[in-house]
């Protein structure tokens, strides 16, 4: 169930990454209460999923949903560039984030 919840707190990482950029500097209100609520439920369920993963794993998998997340992000909604080696440092993340679960005993 941890894993669950911090799947879903980094899903909300993303959400607040991407909602702060519309915020345009926190000068919009939705997309800045937006993100402010998202930052409070994702570190909420960050903290919860903590209380039987290990700290580094919780930690490390979480800021790496949310990279792979705002990456993706960025480039599928917002039209950042998907260079070829900004796609090899994500590939680069996600195998992390990988390793990092099956090394995980719980």
């Amino acid at each position: 169930m941890a894993w669950f919840v911090l799947i879903g707190a980094g899903l909300l990482e993303v959400v607040w990454a991407f909602s702060m950029k519309q915020s345009e500097g926190f000068t919009r209100v939705l997309p800045s209460v937006v993100t402010f609520i998202a930052m409070a439920l994702s570190v909420g369920l960050l903290a919860w999923s903590m209380r039987s993963l290990p700290l580094g794993t919780a930690y490390a998998v979480w800021t790496g949903i949310g990279a792979l997340g705002a990456f993706v992000a960025g480039i599928a909604i917002l039209g950042e560039a998907a260079g070829t080696l900004r796609i090899v440092a994500a590939a680069l993340i996600l195998g992390g984030l990988v390793l990092m679960k099956f090394s995980s005993s719980d």
